[in-house]
């Protein structure tokens, strides 16, 4: 499920994702990620990169600069954390209110 502002307006808080882990990752893709400090997050990759280590990796930026933290404050990620790719976003089921 989908915490905070830093994918909006693609993504809300409350939203539900299908990921497919271990699927090839691309530019643009939407992916859930494991930073170094174990926080998972969902970012489009902006671009591939070289890690600080000289491993491949991803440049991955929230959809929404002002919220949320993103490669721009923690650098690119090693390819291996980019755990998934999102395939869908299930829609919300709207509630019927009753009289």
């Amino acid at each position: 499920m989908v915490a905070g502002r830093s994918m909006e307006p693609t993504l809300r808080a409350g939203d539900r994702l299908i990921v497919r882990y271990g699927a090839p990752v691309a530019v643009d893709d939407l992916v859930l990620a494991r930073f170094a400090d174990g926080t998972l997050a969902v970012k489009r990759v902006a671009y591939a990169a070289v890690t600080g280590t000289s491993r491949p990796g991803w440049f991955l930026l929230s959809d929404n600069a002002d919220e949320g933290v993103d490669s721009r404050h923690r650098g690119p990620l090693a390819a291996e954390d980019v755990i998934a790719v999102v395939r869908a976003k299930v829609w919300r089921l709207r509630r019927q209110v009753r009289p």
